[in-house]
């Protein structure tokens, strides 16, 4: 007798390789309909963002092209995610439904309400851990509670044993006699009809083989100056493989392996590779999602509750020249053109203009989350809260309120010879690098000869950073006093 078949729901875990819900439904047998259904009211506020559907759209055109390559097709639909499934499995006959977890909280409710369902109908529903080394219910501290400190998070997350080999893709697909109805990918509308997506399509190669591409390039490099690179905005030092780990075109079990053979390959201990930057930057994505499992009401309200009555100002002209890049501080308008261009910040340049959000200009932190969840292609709610709660001091592991990026000296470190503000505010270019991170302290000879009238070519500062400072620190202060 035939195996009925199988769904296998596809979401944040578009691939082939190392997919555990996939190899659950071919090992089971029978006919396998690979699904992605499009249900972003299910996972309101927190739906994809305009550059994340960008890249969405580009990463269900690659996955259905290689199921296609297997001898499979991806069936796309839209609606709530229970009725859909209901449906599909009643067109085809389907006995089980697979998929893989996600961890934001709505989507935990709503995975939970699908799988009772399900089960209650007669059909085998189950799901897998394919996008974290540790499930956030698996690590405790010694009081059997969530951390809240990354060190020791991270340090007893290496206590565990290495996480399972990497599961290889499929090979052989067994087809339904009849397939689905399937929408055509464009009809999800994710695309924007903007120029913006001419940038983002410039910079990056979704899908997994691009995924893949990407972590052998930099797997080269891992051992070989990253930790001093990393930091660097100017030069190509980081592996860029977020938005790849938030889709799931790869998994951190295969960049666990990929980074472990490339130590074994240059005769690294095993405590030399485990005890690598790049490693632990790894680790901060798994702390991102402990604490959003464990503390879910994060993403709208600060984990410190005492910051709930932080004095954050309202000021819509200046949240505008933030989100445009016109601040008047190079290294953060900097950042905020390349957001806008590429989808992408780098991470160093992102902690220093959410510092100037949160504490020049005193404009509330979930500013600053709204704007990166539409415009990042990584939009990730467990790591966009977790950096923006720590760059205002509300959250776990939180930077000291009192440390204030300073934009100037921040740029003249880690973009010393100004290569990075020049390719993303080109009206400074001919400035010379002892004022290129403070035109306005430039000699008006100088930026005459460098082309560059303030104001009209390049924005005044929109504040002082030295009074913005103690401003901010006055504010946290009153929230610290007892009388507050």
């Amino acid at each position: 007798m035939t195996c009925p078949p199988s769904l296998v729901w596809f979401r944040c875990d578009l691939r082939l390789a190392d997919n555990p819900a996939l190899s659950a439904a071919f090992k089971r047998g029978g006919p396998v309909v690979p699904v992605f259904i499009h249900s972003p009211e299910e996972e309101a506020p927190w739906a994809p963002g305009g550059a994340s559907q960008w890249w969405l759209h580009q990463s269900l055109r690659a996955l259905g092209t290689s199921l296609h390559e297997a001898g499979s097709r991806l069936i796309i639909r839209r609606g709530p995610a229970l009725e859909t499934l209901r449906a599909l499995a009643k067109e085809t006959g389907a006995g089980a439904v697979f998929w893989n977890r996600r961890y934001e909280p709505a989507v935990i409710a709503r995975d939970a309400q699908v799988k009772e369902s399900l089960r209650g109908a007669g059909l085998e529903a189950e799901s897998f851990n394919a996008a974290l080394l540790h499930e956030p219910w698996t690590i405790q501290n010694q009081s059997g509670k969530p951390f809240q400190v990354f060190t020791p998070f991270w340090k007893h997350c290496l206590t565990k044993p290495d996480p399972d080999q990497s599961l290889p893709a499929p090979t052989q697909t067994v087809a339904p006699d009849k397939w689905p109805k399937s929408l055509p990918l464009d009809a999800l509308a994710l695309e924007p009809q903007i120029k913006w997506a001419e940038g983002m399509r410039a910079a990056w190669h979704p899908g997994e083989s691009g995924a893949r591409a990407q972590l052998d390039r930099f797997l080269s490099k891992a051992f070989t100056g990253y930790s001093e690179q990393r930091n660097r905005p100017d030069i190509a030092g980081t592996s860029r493989l977020s938005p790849h780990l938030h889709f799931g075109e790869i998994s951190p079990r295969q960049i666990w392996h990929g980074l472990r053979g490339m130590g074994e390959k240059r005769n690294l201990s095993l405590a030399q590779w485990r005890s690598s930057q790049f490693l632990a930057e790894v680790g901060w994505r798994e702390f991102a999602h402990h604490l959003l499992f464990h503390f879910p009401h994060t993403p709208t309200e600060p984990l410190r509750a005492d910051f709930k009555k932080f004095p954050w100002r309202k000021d819509a002209p200046w949240l505008e020249a933030w989100q445009k890049g016109r601040t008047g501080y190079p290294i953060v308008d900097a950042g905020m053109r390349e957001l806008w261009t590429t989808g992408w910040m780098h991470n160093r340049v992102r902690m220093i203009v959410a510092s100037f959000l949160v504490k020049d200009l005193l404009l509330d932190w979930q500013e600053g989350a709204r704007w990166f969840w539409d415009t990042l292609v990584d939009a990730d709610l467990a790591q966009n809260t977790l950096g923006w709660q720590w760059t205002a001091g509300c959250g776990a592991d939180a930077a000291p309120y009192f440390r204030v990026f300073n934009p100037i000296s921040q740029g003249e470190k880690f973009d010393p010879e100004g290569d990075y503000v020049r390719r993303w505010c080109p009206e400074l270019a001919k400035l010379p690098g002892e004022w290129l991170h403070k035109p306005w302290q430039a000699p008006s000879e100088t930026l005459a000869h460098a082309g560059v009238e303030l104001g009209p070519d390049y924005p005044e500062p929109i504040v002082s950073h030295a009074i913005a400072r103690e401003v901010a620190l006055e504010a946290f202060a009153r929230i610290k006093s007892p009388a507050a």
